[in-house]
């Protein structure tokens, strides 16, 4: 679809007006055509709400997820669809209602997955329903009624503390997959020679090679010719049976001031957060910013698809912005990517070491890596 930003006029612009009014965002019983400040507005507010790049304007991701909020539970059946998944609050509604009774249907992220349906058939099971996976008007009645085993707690990110645990300190055997975003004639971010597409294939190459030395198994969702969209790298990381995925990227401003590191991890903005991706951002930005002294421009909740519709822990890091002089320069050096790499890598030993063990942040180095590795725990 077209972006639809601010001036812009037509029957687009009427649907949107038209879907911000129906969530209560917008009052504008006429439905315009136009998108005009009031309409912007109302655009920001939602994208600040679900986790998205809070830019204004309406590109796919923005549609998508405004047309996910006119569902509320009951409003349709609901089934698993292979070819055309089930997107929408409602099924985000379910999933939480399932997690609620004590059912995995997974990560509530909106969309009706299989996971989601064999948590229903399990429901529907207990329960004496018909067990046909279907969410219909029987099932959603039942689910109303039915007082949940479960309350607060997000029992499904308890299960990711658990399997991180599980998995020992070890780096040795884990399966990481890493994400060198944009690829192919997408370009990413571009300034004078400089492009955000190379340089994040080379950090990823070089975050590879480092990993493997400590025995994970390191796999990239794309080479220097081709660019999967996100809900493709997700489900390559989904495939894999990935323990992490890591998505790598620059950043671009119109002010050539901006500078600096950010990480995100998987939230909605209304509270509900991967704790697991929380922590593991928060331990990249901490060993980035003490090896290089970028600017620390925090961790952040979003809901983009790469960390949504991923079953394992992801995380997505910004190192520095190509608009910037200094942080550019700095992108352009070899060794300085070399540091970032190192800094990720470490920052990983740090969450399955679960602050046993632990060292101050930035004096990791890789042959203290290494050392932990061959030594006996």
């Amino acid at each position: 679809m077209l972006l639809l930003r601010r001036g812009d006029v037509g029957p687009d612009v009427a649907d949107i007006r038209s879907t911000l009014t129906k969530i209560g965002l917008l009052s504008d019983p006429q439905a315009s055509p136009v998108f005009d400040l009031s309409v912007e507005h109302a655009v920001r507010a939602f994208q600040q709400q679900r986790g998205l790049i809070t830019d204004g304007i309406v590109g796919p991701a923005t549609y998508r997820a405004l047309r996910d909020a006119t569902f509320r539970l009951g409003d349709r059946p609901l089934a698993y669809l292979i070819a055309q998944p089930v997107t929408g609050d409602d099924v985000f509604a379910l999933q939480e209602r399932l997690l609620e009774m004590g059912y995995d249907a997974g990560r509530a992220n909106g969309e009706f997955g299989q996971q989601t349906e064999q948590a229903l058939r399990s429901f529907q099971r207990d329960y004496g329903l018909t067990i046909d996976g279907m969410c219909g008007p029987n099932t959603v009645r039942a689910l109303r009624q039915l007082q949940p085993k479960v309350r607060g707690g997000r029992p499904v990110f308890l299960r990711e503390q658990e399997r991180v645990r599980k998995a020992g300190p070890r780096l040795s055997g884990k399966r990481i997959i890493i994400d060198p975003g944009h690829g192919g004639d997408d370009l990413g971010v571009v300034v004078e020679h400089l492009n955000e597409a190379r340089l994040m294939l080379d950090l990823a190459r070089r975050l590879e090679g480092k990993m493997a030395a400590t025995g994970m198994e390191a796999l990239l969702t794309r080479g220097p010719g081709n660019c999967p969209d996100e809900a493709e790298r997700a489900k390559f990381a989904n495939e894999a049976g990935a323990d992490l995925i890591l998505s790598l990227h620059t950043d671009g401003n119109s002010s050539p001031k901006a500078s600096g590191v950010a990480s995100f991890h998987y939230g909605t903005g209304n509270g509900t957060s991967s704790t697991v991706g929380e922590a593991l951002a928060g331990f990249i930005q901490r060993e980035i910013t003490a090896r290089t002294g970028m600017p620390d421009c925090g961790t952040h909740p979003k809901s983009w698809d790469v960390l949504r519709m991923t079953r394992c822990t992801a995380v997505r890091v910004e190192v520095g912005y190509l608009t910037n002089e200094q942080d550019r320069r700095r992108l352009a050096d070899p060794a300085f990517r070399d540091v970032v790499a190192e800094g990720i890598l470490v920052a990983v030993k740090r969450l399955y070491l679960l602050g046993k063990d632990d060292q101050p942040t930035g004096t990791f180095t890789m042959d203290d890596l290494m050392k932990r590795e061959l030594s006996k725990f």
